[in-house]
């Protein structure tokens, strides 16, 4: 692994030294996601490998090139999971991918996002020095956090190395419930639920059907069918995986101009009065958009709300893909960008075009 740090060193000072953009590439499976792609490609798939795995632990540490697949069937020979579910998106998925890109799944709601489990990082700053930050337990720490900061950042304060995750066992009984009822019920609906002990470990919300998933002890979930009611789902299992994939007909149905757009607002907002077709997720903090609105208006009415929105897939990316940082924001991902990439050569202009 010392040959592909050197191949790492030796293409991060060349692009330094010239002023030239890298594209930090893991499978690949994320291209579409954020700015226009920019710089030669850094490929991290050859950089793969599991370091340390211990189940009674709960932490796994990997290499940035290691396929999410492979993460994911040592993980279940020992029955625990990524609990964040992060989408897969294709076989060819790597784990510095996703954290680089901090998507979670619908088990969101419950557990937390990416950054949540990010331990610990290794990262290859411009000027090919190997910077360690966090480790492999919980604990608070002073000022940023820096291997936390790094997901969802894509790639954009350099490139990932390995990363230590935190992750869970999986739940000892698990069931869906479905409900017929509106926007503006299941928006109240999940949030009346939220505020109760129930173990709902996800949600979904489109086209008149709310969708509940509900994940713990076999005692739990029983008691939670028998409170909350509606038609229980045994066979619910694809319904989730594809929701987590993106691979279910709403997000199939994004094709051409249309644009899937990712809102993230307060779970008790009220139904938006926009153009298009929306699936909610989350208890109601994530809604999905397909619309052809125009980007000003999306994201007037997701202020509006407390919230803001993003342009996930599709549409013109000429108004900007992800929602304008307020100044003082816009200030922090500066100056970690110069602290970390004065030169500006990680994934320009993946996030914002200015940096």
């Amino acid at each position: 692994m010392e040959h592909g740090l050197r191949q790492f060193r030796e293409a991060v000072t060349s692009a330094t030294s010239a002023g030239k953009p890298l594209r930090i590439r893991g499978g690949g499976t994320k291209d579409w996601y954020g700015q226009t792609l920019q710089g030669d490609i850094l490929d991290t798939r050859e950089y793969a490998g599991i370091i340390a795995y211990d189940p009674t632990e709960l932490v796994i540490t990997a290499r940035c090139g290691t396929p999410l697949l492979e993460i994911e069937a040592a993980l279940a020979q020992q029955n625990q999971a990524l609990a964040f579910e992060p989408p897969q998106y294709g076989p060819s998925s790597t784990i510095g991918g996703v954290v680089a890109a901090g998507l979670s799944g619908p088990r969101r709601q419950a557990v937390g996002a990416v950054r949540d489990f990010v331990l610990g990082a290794v990262l290859m700053d411009a000027q090919g020095e190997v910077l360690h930050f966090g480790g492999q337990v919980m604990k608070n720490v002073a000022g940023y956090d820096v291997s936390r900061l790094l997901a969802g950042s894509l790639g954009t304060l350099g490139l990932i190395l390995e990363v230590s995750l935190k992750v869970l066992p999986k739940s000892f009984a698990e069931t869906t419930l479905r409900f017929e009822m509106q926007e503006a019920q299941a928006i109240e609906q999940l949030n009346r639920w939220g505020g109760q002990p129930l173990p709902v470990s996800a949600s979904a919300w489109h086209g008149g059907v709310l969708i509940v998933r509900l994940s713990g002890a076999e005692a739990a979930v029983r008691s939670a069918v028998q409170k909350m009611g509606g038609e229980e789902d045994t066979q619910a299992e694809m319904f989730w995986s594809e929701l987590r994939n993106h691979n279910n007909a709403y997000f199939a149905a994004t094709t051409g101009p249309t644009a899937l757009w990712r809102l993230s607002l307060p779970s008790v907002a009220q139904p938006l009065a926009l153009e298009g077709e929306q699936l909610i997720e989350w208890g109601g903090a994530q809604r999905w958009l397909r619309s052809d609105a125009d980007a000003a208006s999306i994201r007037t009415a997701a202020e509006r709300a407390g919230g803001h929105a993003m342009l996930f897939r599709g549409g013109d990316k000429s108004a900007g893909v992800f929602h304008p940082l307020a100044p003082a924001v816009a200030k922090i991902h500066r100056n970690l960008k110069q602290a970390y990439d004065p030169a500006g050569i990680f994934n320009r202009g993946r996030m914002y075009n200015e940096f």
